[in-house]
């Protein structure tokens, strides 16, 4: 893996970043993801206070970080479910 220099603008702040090269497109993404949001709440709310904006964009990722987390266990169990029902049926035909 190579290394890379980059530099990511978040609420109007510059961060120098090194990365994999392979992540720059996925840092990129996730800092216009941030920069779009912030300014989603700039918008819709009387909120100006650039700290503020922050953490009400890190409180509405955490959610649906922990939203997809569930769903994700949640699809894993039922699957899990799933194939108990399948080998219970197998092994037992006439139920």
């Amino acid at each position: 893996m190579s290394s890379l220099s980059i530099k990511v603008t978040i609420a109007g702040r510059t961060y120098p970043l090194t990365i994999d090269r392979e992540e720059e497109e996925v840092i990129r993404k996730a800092a216009a993801e941030i920069n779009k949001n912030i300014d989603s709440l700039k918008n819709n709310y009387a909120v100006k206070d650039i700290q503020d904006l922050l953490a009400m964009t890190a409180l509405q990722f955490a959610t649906k970080n922990v939203e997809n987390l569930n769903s994700l266990e949640y699809d894993k169990l039922s699957d899990a479910i799933i194939r108990l029902n399948q080998e219970l049926t197998v092994n037992n035909p006439s139920s």
